[in-house]
């Protein structure tokens, strides 16, 4: 079952991130503009799903909930409700809190193999099969280097003040940066391998995110939230088959969190905290950061694929 279930969000992620364009433009502005282009040779699925899901408006509208924090989850009726008094301006998961809301957009991205109740996306046909997956210690040793990159990325943000809202997402716990560089130390000595420096997929995400946090605080606390809950769920998942497959089932300091409560206690305040931050949000604020959601999916799945 772990093994169906990591092919899943491989999948998943190799579906958001095959559409990508060979490098990503140095300014926001290029990025952003490529990525809302709305030819229907070059419009992914992934943004056009994330659109229509956000810009849903409907009157009593009925949606399947999950409980937060990533994984499968028991579905629930659930419904939305007015939001400033406008009956079609309602969002799905919006009376629970903005967490939710990003949730709902998020699951509308996997497929319905995926995420049975809530899965809208169709498979990527480029999708490698599960018997053709298979991950090589320098593939993997180059995915944890530019993930450091994207975590050194959020961490400096946080603590840059670009924003006033970021300060309370410092020191959060979900921190990977500094477990991160221990596990590329322990990779390199174990191995005798020698690091590759960032300078593909994650340098660019990190490059994009330092310019997305200065000009747009609300879409960069899209890809904060997909990034560190991703990883909780998803990524462990996929961290586990790979140490199986060619790490002698060897635990990765990247898929422990150690500080006091566990992983739920530090989830459990940073959704609170986002939810908090969300609430200064106008309503087309909270759109723009829900539509930037199959961004970050693209590019986080660029990073994906260097595993295998």
């Amino acid at each position: 079952r772990v093994h169906r279930h990591v092919h899943r969000h491989v999948r998943l992620y190799q579906r958001m991130s095959a559409s990508m364009s060979a490098c990503l433009i140095g300014s926001v502005a290029g990025v952003r503009a490529v990525a809302k282009a709305k030819t229907a040779s070059t419009k992914t699925a992934s943004t056009s799903s994330a659109r229509a899901t956000i810009r849903a408006h409907s009157a009593g509208h009925g949606h399947g909930e999950m409980a937060a924090g990533g994984g499968a989850a028991t579905a629930q009726g659930g419904h939305g409700h007015g939001h400033g008094g406008m009956m079609s301006d309602r969002r799905p998961g919006e009376k629970k809190g903005f967490v939710e809301e990003m949730r709902f957009v998020a699951m509308k991205l996997h497929t319905r193999e995926q995420a049975p109740k809530e899965g809208k996306a169709e498979p990527a046909k480029e999708a490698k099969p599960m018997m053709q997956w298979q991950p090589t210690k320098e593939g993997y040793l180059r995915f944890l280097v530019e993930s450091k990159a994207v975590y050194d990325a959020m961490e400096q943000i946080v603590a840059s003040g670009a924003s006033p809202m970021y300060g309370d997402f410092v020191d959060t716990g979900l921190e990977r940066a500094e477990v991160l560089a221990a596990d590329i130390e322990w990779f390199c000595q174990t191995y005798e391998m020698t690091a590759p420096v960032a300078d593909g997929p994650g340098a660019e995400y990190a490059q994009f995110l330092k310019e997305l946090s200065t000009t747009a605080p609300p879409e960069f606390i899209c890809h904060f939230y997909n990034v560190y809950f991703a990883h909780s769920a998803g990524g462990r998942m996929i961290g586990r088959k790979v140490s199986e497959m060619i790490l002698d089932d060897k635990e990765l300091g990247f898929y422990k969190w150690e500080k006091p409560g566990g992983l739920e206690a530090q989830m459990t305040r940073t959704k609170a905290k986002l939810n908090d931050a969300a609430e200064k949000w106008s309503r087309e604020e909270k759109d723009r950061c829900l539509e930037e959601t199959g961004k970050s999916f693209e590019l986080s799945g660029k990073l994906l694929r260097l595993i295998a």
